[in-house]
C-alpha cells in the first residue's frame, strides 16, 4: 500500500505533530507499506532553517525508510497573525505544487491538523491522485485560535469554519486523537462511524526509566536538587507564566529548580520576565534533538503539563502526557477534561487548576516532601501507558485503517 502522509512538522521540528508524523510512518513502513512524507524545510517553533536544509528549494531524503520530500515555506517563528498566516499557505501551496507533484501514485492520502490549510492540501492531493482522503485532527482549529484571540469573530473565522467542515465531510474518515473531538464532531453532523480515535502514545523503548543523574544535572549545576521541568513548545496556549509565577513563590527554597526546555513564540519573553523576577532558580535550555527528549524528562523529579484555562483545552489530550509517564516521572497537569481525566485513570500525578501558580506550587511541594509519593506515581503512568498507549498497536491500528479505506475505494 502507498501512503502519501502531508504533515507540516517532521523531525528534526520538535513537537507532537511532527513526533507523531514520524513515530506512524516509520512503524508503517516496517510493517510494509510504501510511505512518502510530504512536509515542510524546517523552520518551527523559532522561524530558523537549519543550516543543512537552506540551499534547496525542495529537499529529498530517506528517513527509516520514509521517503521525505521537504517543500519551501516562508519561514517564520510561531508568532504574529500574519507572518503565520503565510507560513500556512507557503506551504499549502508548495506540498502541492513541488512535493505532490514529485511524490507519484498514492493509494491513500493522510493530512494531518493543526493547521488545517494542510487538510485543503490533502483533499487536493487525493482529487489530483484518485485516491481516498483521511484528514487527521489534532487539535479543532480554527477554534483554538478563536478562543488564544489570535484571530477575531468575523469574515475570515466564517470562511474558515466553512471549510473546515467542507474537509470533514469529504474525508473517508476523520481520525481524532481525543475521544471529546470525536463528540464535537458528531454534535456538528459528521457520521460517527467516520469518526475515529487514535490517540497519541509513547514508544516504551524509548521512553523508559532512566538514570536520573546523566551529565545534564552537571552540565547546569544541579547537583541533587529536586528538578521540576518543562519539556515542550513555548507557546501561547501553554500559559507558561504560571510557572515563572510559582518559581517566584518557591524562590526561597534552594533545593528546588525549574527546567524548561524547548523553545517557541513565548521563549523570549519568558526569559526577560524571568531576568526582571531575578529567578534565579530557573533554567533555560533551547531545543534538544528529540532523542535527548527522554535525558531531560529522566534528570527532572517531576515534569509540568499545563495549558491555559480555556474550554477548548478540555477536549485535548497532550502527548507529552504519554511521554511523561513513560519514563516513569509524575505529572502535575494543569489542564481539565480528558486529560485530567487520563492522568487520574493512570493515577500518574497531581492535577491543579489551570493556570493557578499557588495550586501548583502545593502540588511541587507535596511531592518535593514525599518521595515515596513521588516514585509510586510514576511508575503508575508507566505501566497506564505500556497497558493502554503502546505507539506499536496504535500505529498498526491505524494502518489496518488506511487499508480498510483502501479496500472501500474499489
Amino acid at each position: 500500500m502507498r501512503v502519501l502522509f502531508i504533515s507540516q512538522y517532521f523531525p528534526p521540528e520538535m513537537g507532537a505533530p511532527a513526533a507523531r508524523t514520524y513515530e506512524l510512518a516509520r512503524r508503517w513502513v516496517a510493517a510494509g507499506a510504501d510511505v512518502t512524507v510530504v512536509t515542510a524545510i524546517p523552520n518551527h517553533p523559532n522561524g530558523i532553517v537549519p543550516a543543512a536544509y537552506r540551499e534547496k528549494k525542495l529537499y529529498e531524503e530517506e528517513i527509516e525508510g520514509i521517503r521525505v520530500l521537504r517543500t519551501w515555506i516562508y519561514a517564520a517563528a510561531n508568532r504574529g497573525f500574519w507572518r503565520r498566516s503565510l507560513n500556512y499557505t507557503s506551504f499549502m501551496l508548495s506540498s502541492l505544487a513541488q512535493g505532490v507533484r514529485r511524490a507519484g501514485p498514492a493509494d491513500v492520502v493522510v493530512a494531518t491538523s493543526p493547521q488545517f490549510l494542510v487538510g485543503l492540501s490533502g483533499w487536493t492531493a487525493s482529487k489530483l491522485l484518485n485516491a481516498p482522503f483521511v484528514f487527521e485532527v489534532r487539535d479543532l482549529w480554527p477554534d483554538s485560535i478563536a478562543e488564544l484571540g489570535v484571530m477575531r469573530e468575523g469574515a475570515v473565522l466564517r470562511f474558515l469554519r466553512r471549510l473546515e467542515m467542507m474537509l470533514y465531510r469529504h474525508a473517508a474518515r476523520v481520525v481524532g486523537v481525543a475521544h471529546s473531538t470525536r463528540r464535537e464532531l458528531v454534535r456538528r453532523g459528521i457520521e460517527s462511524e467516520k469518526v475515529v480515535i487514535i490517540p497519541n502514545g509513547a514508544d516504551g523503548e524509548v521512553f523508559r526509566q532512566l538514570e536520573k543523574y546523566n551529565g545534564i544535572r552537571e552540565n547546569l549545576s544541579l547537583g541533587r536538587k529536586f528538578v521540576v521541568s518543562y519539556v515542550g513548545t513555548h507557546g501561547m496556549a501553554h500559559g507558561l507564566e504560571t510557572v515563572l509565577e510559582c518559581a517566584d513563590r518557591l524562590r526561597g527554597n534552594d533545593d528546588i529548580a525549574f527546567l524548561f526546555v524547548g523553545d517557541g513564540a513565548e521563549r523570549e519573553g519568558l526569559i526577560r520576565r524571568a531576568g526582571e523576577l531575578r529567578l534565579d532558580n530557573v533554567h533555560f535550555v533551547g531545543v534538544q534533538p528529540r532523542e535527548r527528549i527522554p535525558d531531560y524528562l529522566a534528570t527532572s523529579d517531576v515534569s509540568l503539563v499545563p495549558l491555559r484555562r480555556k474550554p477548548l483545552f478540555q477536549k485535548v489530550l497532550p502527548s507529552k502526557l504519554f511521554e511523561i509517564m513513560g519514563c516513569s516521572r509524575p505529572i502535575i497537569l494543569g489542564v481539565e477534561g480528558e486529560a485530567r481525566a487520563a492522568v487520574e485513570a493512570a493515577g500518574a500525578g497531581l492535577c491543579v487548576r489551570p493556570e493557578d501558580p499557588r495550586s501548583m506550587a502545593e502540588a511541587i511541594l507535596q511531592l518535593y516532601r514525599d518521595p515515596d509519593l513521588a516514585t509510586a506515581l510514576g511508575r503508575n503512568g508507566r505501566s497506564y501507558v505500556r497497558r493502554n498507549f503502546c505507539r506499536d498497536q496504535l500505529a498498526d491500528a491505524y494502518l489496518h485503517l488506511l487499508r480498510e479505506v483502501v479496500a472501500e475505494s474499489h
